[in-house]
């Protein structure tokens, strides 16, 4: 009998996604019509970005709550900007300069104040919602201004294929590239596995906190971009919604482990498409929102306790790293 530490999460997981793409095919009607598979693959787009982000982090051992509302508040910062004269260039440039300092505060609040990232990002998720939407824009939704690129962006089509998917195949290989085949990469894992190692061996993990949560401010501003072109407008409502509960599914389910230092862009992709079918396949079926929420809470909790069992933190573990 194969014990459990030899099981394979990617595979396990990869194998439902197919069951469940089987069941969904012969048992819902238009599941399979190219319309609703297009959507099926927007919705991952979306989400994998955001999920990439998450990811960095994560691998990383931290977290962000905040990605959220950096994501849909950003965007609705830069659209409200258009609508009162500004130029693209000027509200482009404030507000990717507003998505780096709220990344940064994140990073220096966790790497030298020492304040747990699960409240950290937290708080600045809510400050960022509250500022934004009481200061600087005057509606929950903000529509993109006619003839805007992002309108361009949004009907762009390449083989029927929408843009924000060749964009999401974009960032997985750059973010691929990035943890796999550069330094600072390389350290994200070092860092995540055993920070107290990692500074021994020279490591800035400090500067390398920082990075990460900017990183996973510019990937939410993207995804920000990315839904505002696909729908034409941005609703500040979402961050009131369970989005952020489906990013830390993706990531978890995919086989990121929690405990740090573990995971990679794959990981990302099997957990996005398996939980982009899953609430596609749900919503054609009919069934409620507060049951697709219990079935994905059920989910989630079962993928951590598998994820605590493949990757425990014993404290000779802690101690030696398991890289």
């Amino acid at each position: 009998m194969v014990g459990i530490k030899n099981l394979n999460q990617e595979r396990i997981v990869l194998m439902i996604s197919i069951l469940i793409l089987i069941a969904a095919s012969v048992g819902l009607s238009g599941f399979l019509n190219s319309a609703n598979l297009i959507s099926i693959v927007r919705s991952i787009s979306v989400l994998g970005v955001l999920a990439l982000g998450m990811a960095i982090v994560i691998i990383g051992r931290g977290i962000d709550l905040s990605m959220v509302a950096i994501m849909a508040m950003s965007v609705a910062w830069y659209l409200n900007l258009l609508g009162l004269g500004y130029s693209d260039y000027t509200a482009l440039t404030l507000v990717i300069l507003g998505v780096l300092a709220v990344g940064g505060l994140n990073g220096f609040l966790v790497a030298y104040a020492d304040v747990p990232p699960i409240f950290v990002t937290l708080a600045s998720g809510l400050f960022v919602f509250g500022y934004v939407r009481s200061q600087l824009i005057t509606s929950d939704a903000v529509t993109v201004p006619p003839g805007h690129w992002l309108e361009s962006l949004g009907q762009f089509r390449a083989v029927s294929i929408p843009a924000d998917i060749f964009i999401f195949a974009g960032l997985c290989l750059a973010s691929f590239l990035f943890l796999r085949f550069t330094k600072w990469g390389r350290y994200v894992y070092f860092a995540g596995d055993n920070p107290v190692a990692a500074r021994i061996a020279g490591i800035p993990v400090r500067p390398m906190l920082v990075l990460r949560y900017v990183l996973s401010a510019l990937f939410s501003f993207i995804a920000g971009l990315l839904t505002a072109a696909s729908l034409l407008s941005i609703n500040t409502r979402v961050v009131n919604s369970n989005l952020l509960y489906d990013v830390v599914l993706v990531t978890v389910i995919g086989g990121i482990g929690l405990s740090g230092g573990k995971g990679g862009v794959r990981n990302v992709l099997i957990g996005a498409i398996m939980i982009g079918i899953l609430l596609n396949a749900m919503t054609i079926a009919g069934i409620s929102l507060l049951f697709q929420n219990l079935i994905k809470a059920v989910i989630l909790l079962l993928a951590i306790i598998f994820d605590g069992m493949v990757n425990p933190r014993d404290e000779q573990t802690t101690q030696q790293g398991d890289l």
